[in-house]
């Protein structure tokens, strides 16, 4: 969802990763708890929001969220929690993310 590739995932978890154990890595049912750490570290997310992390649900959430004016009223679903609040801070990080990463590779190309 981040759009992170392996390989950058590898790169930042240091020189005993490589894209395939990363793809191993993404497989597990579980994952030891200072590995975790480190990829929600890298990732600048919680922990938490990978251990709990629902796809499915993520996906509801945003297409059931929507605007329809075809019956002259706006439908937004209601939660016990604000979900959408979530969801929008996660894209938020994942934003910030992407664009420290694009930063970082156009300095390496720079270099080169």
């Amino acid at each position: 969802m981040l759009g992170i590739k392996q390989e950058a995932l590898a790169s930042e978890l240091g020189d005993d990763w490589n894209q395939k154990k990363i793809s191993l890595l993404e497989q597990k049912e579980t994952v030891e708890s200072d590995i975790l750490a480190q990829v929600a570290k890298i990732l600048k997310v919680p922990a938490e929001a990978i251990e709990n992390f629902d796809e499915e649900q993520a996906v509801n959430i945003i297409s059931n969220t929507f605007n329809d004016q075809s019956n002259g009223y706006n439908y937004y679903p209601t939660f016990n929690f604000n979900p959408l609040d979530k969801m929008v801070e996660l894209y938020e990080r994942m934003l910030e993310q992407q664009k420290e990463m694009i930063e970082k590779l156009e300095k390496l190309i720079e270099n080169k």
